[in-house]
């Protein structure tokens, strides 16, 4: 199974030295860019951007269109590429945190 991912979920997992669980449960992770970007930003932690900078064969960074589905503005720019990459390329499933990000993945790619 494959799934994408938005930031925090990689983010917090690294924090808690769980990132592992990832790979258990899927073959492979994409993200998009904004998403790698995201963990290198001034403010992540250390141990985020450091892990980041060497990335797991299982995590794939992918490019997204620009997000051209209008309601996906309000969102920010690492869950707009991540819904945006899961239209893209069929994947009817997202780890993400915001709960507006959520409803409108949940609401566009009809997950449960």
């Amino acid at each position: 199974m494959v799934v994408i991912s938005d930031t925090s979920p990689i983010n917090d997992l690294v924090l808690i030295d769980e990132i592992q669980i990832l790979p258990q449960l899927f073959e492979k992770v994409f993200v998009p860019y904004a998403v790698f970007q995201e963990l290198q930003e001034d403010g992540t932690q250390e141990k985020v951007k450091d892990w980041i900078a060497s990335p797991p064969s299982w995590l794939e960074l992918r490019s997204a269109s620009y997000a051209k589905v209008p309601f996906l503005r309000n969102l920010d720019l690492g869950e707009r590429e991540a819904i945006q990459l899961a239209l893209e390329l069929g994947i009817q499933m997202v780890l993400m945190d915001d709960s507006d990000g959520r409803a409108e993945a949940r609401s566009f790619l009809q997950m449960v």
